[in-house]
Formats: structure tokens, C-alpha cells, sequence
């Protein structure tokens, strides 16, 4: 792919490099872990491959390969040569095709994953973009215009003929309008098509009263007030615009610790709430650093991740109370369902 507009902030993301927060390295990799998962489910690699991570205002990217995408996440009005790209399944793209992206319409952050993958060098293990340390993804940095993205070699079930010649046949079978768009011939440019079904996104939910985030007590939970235990799970938070990778900072009630004393810095992992001296929390995200001395009320459950990832400036927060027993049942269970979603994309491949 080439990079004709880079968007807001768009960097190359996998999982995550395990393994050195001990050195002071972040761990870091995609926020929204289950679109990132999902997406490379949908094109036939395997779950930790590398993708790009769209942040609210989204790139414009020109394919130059025959290449198999998916695009999952957050909703910013993708476009595939001025056409909507349908999201949560595998889309062939033909080469000189134009993938465009505008704002963050809900969610916040989206993700496309390749067939292949993209094939930037691993530092420490990950493909993953840690910006403020100038490691990993394409140069350590966000992308900009001019960049040229390399896209792995797919092969097998995921290689894009397979699924363009199979699409092309359910499309006409069904007599669908879009089936002018399938992919037949050879030796000219091929419409795109997009597969008949999806991946259901089942990591989300919200609703009037906002993103929910299921919370249990932190290490120094018993250092707060009383008042200020019970405003946590009953008031409504603001996302700050000042929220980035590294934590989103929460505007609402203040949150008065009890104890003065002074703590020692130690060991701190994204979904942490951190309440500074000013009393506002902040919930630790991906980059967090490895080390840190605010007094801890609350910690978000694993499960509930992907929907602080797709928080953005201006969104509602509510936290509800889990106990730990809970929050490693609801983890469990995710991870049954993507097994399942696994198959059963496996299940559709041609």
C-alpha cells in the first residue's frame, strides 16, 4: 500500500511486545485488541499478525497488489474507489484501488488487516508502533504521506484469487446489484467484492448510558474516601481530549484519597485507574508506562478493553463493579467466543 494522506494518526500495531517491562519497556501493540484479532481472522492470518490502527480521523491508502483486507473496529466511513466498504469481513481489493477513510463517526479507533500481513521489520519481538520511543512499526512513527506500506505474501486459503473467484460466483447467484462488481477475467483491473457474510462485533455495547467498563478494586482502593468509592460507580465521566495510547483521563467528580502518605513507585499495567492529587481519574491504556506512584482505586477488566480503546474525546464512561472471580469468567468465555468465530471463518473459506 501507498500512503497518499496518513490521517490523524495511523501506525502499524500487533499484539504487543511481551516480556520487557521489567527493562522499562511498554508492552504497547493495538488498543483495541478484539478488532485486530478479528480482522486478521478474516483474512486468513494468524491472530498477533501486524495491522494498521486508525485513529479517529483515518488515512487514504491506494493498493498496488491484488490483496485481501478486512477493516473492523471503529466506524470511519470507509470507502473503497468512492464506494462504502462494507466492514467485519474479508473484502477483495484489486490493484490501483483506493481505500479512504474519513472521521470517526462511532468508536474511535479502526483497524484493516492484510492478507499476509505487513511485513515491517520486529523489534524486541513486535511489529508494533511505540511513537514516543521512536521503536518499531515503519521507522518507529506514525505514517506519513509518501510512505510505502509492505504487504505480505498470502497464500493457500487466504490468497485473494481464491476468494475473488468464489465471491464472484455467490454474487451472481444471488443476483445482487453489487454483483457488477465482481471479480471476473484477467489481465485488466478487477472490481472489488466483499464476502456475503460477517463477523458479528460482539465486544461492544453502550448505549444511553454511555460505555460501560466493568471495574474491580485496586491496590490502594481502601485508601479512598468512602464518598469517593461510591461516586465511582455511580457518576458519569467525560473523556478528556487530552487522552492518548498512554491512558484516557476521565472529567467529572474528583476522587479525594484518605491517606498523605507518599507511595514508591511500582509496577503499573494498562486497565489500571490512576488518581492523581487533583482527584480526576485516568485509566492506563496500552503505552502506559511500565512504573508509576498514583494511588490506584480500580482496575478495568480485561474484557472490557476494547470499549475504553474506542473512547473517544467527548464520550460518556460509567463504571460497574466486578469481582475478580467474574472478571476472569467474562475473559474466559471472549476467548471461547473467538475460538468459535475462528472456525467458523474457517468454516467460509473457499
Amino acid at each position: 500500500m501507498k500512503v497518499l494522506k496518513p490521517g490523524l494518526s495511523t501506525t502499524i500495531q500487533d499484539l504487543g511486545r511481551e516480556g520487557y517491562r521489567s527493562s522499562g519497556i511498554s508492552a504497547g501493540g493495538a488498543m483495541d485488541r478484539y478488532a485486530l484479532r478479528v480482522a486478521n481472522l478474516l483474512v486468513g492470518n494468524g491472530e498477533g499478525e501486524a495491522g494498521l490502527e486508525v485513529t479517529l480521523v483515518g488515512p487514504e491508502l491506494e493498493v498496488n497488489t491484488d490483496l485481501l483486507i478486512s477493516v473492523c473496529g471503529a466506524y470511519l466511513e470507509p470507502t473503497l474507489d468512492g464506494e462504502e466498504l462494507p466492514m467485519w469481513r474479508p473484502v477483495f481489493v484489486p490493484r490501483g484501488a483506493v481505500l479512504r477513510f474519513g472521521r470517526a463517526v462511532s468508536g474511535c479507533r479502526a483497524y484493516v488487516a492484510a492478507a499476509g500481513g505487513f511485513g515491517v521489520p520486529r523489534e524486541l519481538g513486535s511489529r508494533s508502533t511505540d511513537a514516543r520511543a521512536a521503536l518499531g512499526g515503519l521507522a518507529g512513527r506514525r505514517l506519513a504521506a509518501g510512505d510505502a506500506l509492505p504487504c505480505g505474501a498470502a497464500h493457500g486459503a487466504a490468497a485473494p484469487s481464491r476468494w475473488a473467484a468464489a465471491w464472484a460466483v455467490a454474487l451472481s447467484r444471488q443476483g445482487e446489484a453489487s454483483a457488477a462488481k465482481a471479480p471476473e477475467g484477467a489481465g485488466r483491473r478487477l472490481p472489488w467484492a466483499a464476502a456475503p457474510w460477517f463477523a458479528p462485533p460482539g465486544a461492544y455495547g453502550g448505549g444511553e448510558d454511555g460505555i460501560v467498563l466493568r471495574a474491580m478494586p485496586g491496590s490502594e482502593h481502601g485508601q479512598f474516601s468512602t464518598a469517593a468509592r461510591e461516586a465511582l460507580y455511580r457518576e458519569r465521566y467525560t473523556v478528556a481530549p487530552a487522552s492518548d495510547r498512554m491512558g484516557c483521563r476521565l472529567i467529572g467528580t474528583p476522587l479525594p484519597r484518605e491517606s498523605r502518605a507518599e507511595l514508591l513507585s511500582h509496577g503499573v499495567t494498562p486497565g489500571a485507574v490512576q488518581v492523581p492529587p487533583g482527584g480526576g481519574p485516568i485509566i492506563l491504556a496500552a503505552d502506559c508506562q511500565t512504573t508509576g506512584g498514583y494511588p490506584k482505586i480500580a482496575h478495568v477488566a480485561t474484557v472490557d478493553m476494547p470499549l475504553l480503546a474506542q473512547a473517544k474525546p467527548g464520550d460518556t464512561i460509567r463504571f460497574r463493579p466486578v469481582t475478580l472471580d467474574e472478571a476472569q469468567r467474562l475473559d474466559r468465555q471472549r476467548e471461547q467466543d473467538i475460538r468459535y468465530l475462528a472456525a467458523a471463518i474457517r468454516s467460509r473459506q473457499p
